[in-house]
């Protein structure tokens, strides 16, 4: 048994030396555009479609946002949410709100009323901005209930002349007597509020979790937290100078709001945005944008695999290709590899952590563990510590199941006004994650699953992830989902959730057997299910929370 000195970072060797110098990150975003907009005034912010926003241009409309909110009232420390989809909307907002001092609550837009009710009130929401559409179907009845007295709305076609039916196809709605057009307010001119810029301790963002297991509670990522990550993304690709990002994540999300929209302008990229993920739209923006860097779920990779245009020409311009925020079974890294060219670099984070934690470097793959099958998230950065951890949290040997945990700049300091959830989850200021996991000696880190994921067949555990994996080795299987099920036996069963890949044909029977071949009598699925689509957040998690109650309704 190996002696636990976690502490120690193993992982710092496989590190360049470049990866383990210390960081000096601007104070916030607002900073780093400033610091864009003095050596890149004219160069590409922003490109939508056929339009390109410079640099100089997003900071004069985000002061002129800036502006109108002061000037309606809006005081430092306020909450502003923006519920809106990857449009130059959505940077405006955020980076207006941020100039006028306040904390910018983003919101998934596929919310229904009562999820985003929760947010605004449990935000105490001043201000909101959001579509023209969502504020007429449902919101302005949502918000009447809230502490919300300031509304701007924006029509996602501003901004663009292309108007692609497969995104764009909704008409522009009269301006609501009861709201404010966001285009028109950034386009009025106006200078921000004096002595409001950003501090890094002060919370930028409260980012409700995605509430796949539970209802929302709101991480309170500070400019600190934002910087330090968005810092390690922007030095630590290996992108060109002024790199090109495409936004695959949605920029409400912690890892588009991090990892493309953070990285880009802490860069001073170009971001390529196109309202929301339609394949079709992304091979498109990839011809014709030639990006450098995106990074979204793999569910998102296989959907872009199986669109029938395709081609392995759409990926040659990318220098880094990155997944996070769902599982990535290691079959899908071989088979994107072999049929396009890049390799698909997992990477590992939360909300609470401000997006990555751990990543697989440029210059490493990631190893697939022997015993398991399953593939490595990657290393810790050279600030972080992770751990693994027993139910006691006591530090488990390395190659041993446990609780991973969170140490590092990146680590929220704890949820919106939830004393007792920040007490049990951020122990001494450490993450506890819910993920199980385990590291190996030379420090990479791999996730087993959640907690409260976890089977219990018959008093064996079953973990999903494990059964997934073999699922997604099978060459009909385009996404797959395991849950445990009632089961009057064995108290728990294995259940499968399939989707099928385009012209694929299999029988449930046939995938539990091929599981049956592959994996421990008590672990194969006794049910499979094959479903056109499975459940996903708007960020591509699987949901299994949504399966699991198929079999309890």
């Amino acid at each position: 048994m190996t002696a636990v000195r976690y502490a120690d970072r193993p992982w710092l060797a496989l590190l360049t030396d470049d990866q383990r110098a210390p960081l000096d990150p601007a104070d916030s975003l607002v900073h780093a555009l400033g610091t864009a907009v003095a050596g890149h005034p004219d160069r590409a912010c922003l490109a939508y479609f056929d339009t390109r926003l410079t640099y100089r241009d997003i900071d004069e409309l985000t002061d002129s946002v800036a502006a109108h909110l002061a000037g309606r009232g809006l005081r430092r420390g306020d909450r502003v949410a923006v519920l809106l989809q990857n449009s130059p909307h959505f940077v405006l907002a955020v980076l207006g709100a941020w100039k006028a001092g306040a904390t910018v609550v983003p919101v998934n837009p596929m919310y229904k009323s009562g999820e985003v009710a929760h947010v605004l009130r449990d935000a105490e929401v001043t201000a909101l901005i959001c579509s023209d559409r969502a504020w007429e179907g449902y919101l302005r009845q949502t918000a009447a209930d809230s502490p919300v007295r300031i509304v701007l709305t924006a029509c996602e076609r501003d901004f663009q002349t292309r108007d692609d039916p497969r995104v764009l196809a909704f008409e522009r709605l009269p301006q609501a007597p009861d709201a404010d057009d966001l285009t028109a307010v950034a386009r009025q001119g106006g200078r921000p509020p004096e002595g409001r810029l950003p501090r890094p301790e002060d919370i930028a963002l409260i980012s409700y979790t995605s509430g796949t297991s539970g209802i929302p509670k709101g991480a309170t990522n500070t400019h600190a937290n934002i910087m330090y990550n968005a810092e390690r993304q922007s030095t630590g690709l290996g992108l060109p100078e002024g790199p090109v990002y495409y936004a695959l994540a949605p920029l409400f999300h912690i890892t588009g709001m991090v990892c493309q929209l953070g990285a880009c302008l802490n860069g001073a990229g170009t971001l390529v945005l196109t309202y929301r993920f339609e394949p079709g739209v992304v091979l498109d923006a990839f011809a014709e944008h030639r990006p450098h860097y995106t990074v979204g779920p793999s569910t998102a990779y296989m959907a872009l695999a199986a669109h029938p245009g395709v081609t392995r020409e759409h990926f040659t311009s990318f220098v880094q290709l990155s997944s996070g925020g769902a599982p990535v079974p290691p079959a899908l890294v071989e088979r994107f590899r072999e049929r396009f060219g890049p390799y698909l670099r997992v990477g590992y984070g939360l909300t609470e952590c401000t997006a990555p934690c751990a990543s697989v470097p440029p210059h490493l793959e990631a190893p697939v563990d022997p015993v398991s099958g399953t593939l490595s998230v990657g290393l810790p950065g050279a600030d972080t510590v992770v751990r693994i951890l027993d139910d006691r949290g006591a530090e488990v040997p390395f190659g041993e199941h446990g609780e991973i945990a969170v140490r590092g700049p990146q680590v929220v300091p704890g949820y919106w006004r939830r004393p007792d959830a920040t007490a049990e989850t951020f122990p001494d200021g450490e993450l506890r994650t819910g993920d199980i996991g385990f590291m190996d000696e030379r420090g990479w880190l791999y996730v087993v699953d959640r907690k409260k994921d976890m089977i219990n067949a018959s008093g064996f555990k079953v973990w999903p992830r494990e059964v997934e994996d073999v699922l997604y080795t099978h060459p009909a299987v385009r996404e797959a989902a395991v849950v445990g099920v009632p089961d009057g036996y064995r108290g728990e069963t294995v259940k499968a959730y399939i989707s099928l890949r385009p012209g694929a044909e299999a029988a449930p029977g046939e995938l539990a057997a091929y599981c049956k071949e592959r994996l421990a009598a008590y672990k194969y699925p006794r049910q499979v299910e094959i479903l056109p689509e499975l459940p996903k957040t708007a960020s591509g998690k699987i949901l299994r929370r949504e399966l699991r109650s198929r079999n309890t309704d």
